[in-house]
């Protein structure tokens, strides 16, 4: 999640196969040998081309999607650096901020959970 002066950015799937037309964050699988920061930094690279440092990375919320048996991290950042661009064009139509309380009607359902989390402090969810 990036995060600034009260805005999240979000980004609208296309082309995926999964929940395409509706908002998300940038986000991706841990791969081996990374941590969820580490992740989180190479996703903001691959996906919107800034770069974030590990300290300025936080845990936003933890969500165990119970039907699924996943459990989804979501980190925050609210400093980096480079312009926000979208360097997939291929499965995503559009990158834009969103006010933490008024997210897209079309923003993917356990996405809006755990920005509501995040909003209300809560650490940790169920999506069942």
């Amino acid at each position: 999640m990036l995060i600034k002066d009260g805005k999240i950015l979000m980004l609208r799937r296309f082309n995926t196969g999964y929940e395409d037309g509706n908002y998300s964050f940038p986000a991706g699988h841990v791969e081996e040998g990374e941590s969820f920061k580490q992740t989180a930094i190479r996703e903001a690279k691959e996906e919107i081309g800034v770069d974030v440092k590990e300290e300025d990375i936080s845990l936003a919320h933890v969500m165990h999607r119970v039907p699924l048996g996943r459990i989804s991290v979501f980190m925050k950042a609210e400093k980096w650096e480079g312009e926000i661009r979208n360097l997939e064009p291929e499965k995503c139509d559009d990158l834009s901020w969103f006010d933490l309380d008024v997210l897209p009607k079309n923003t993917i359902p356990y996405i809006r959970k755990a920005v509501e989390g995040l909003k209300g402090g809560k650490v940790y969810s169920e999506d069942k």
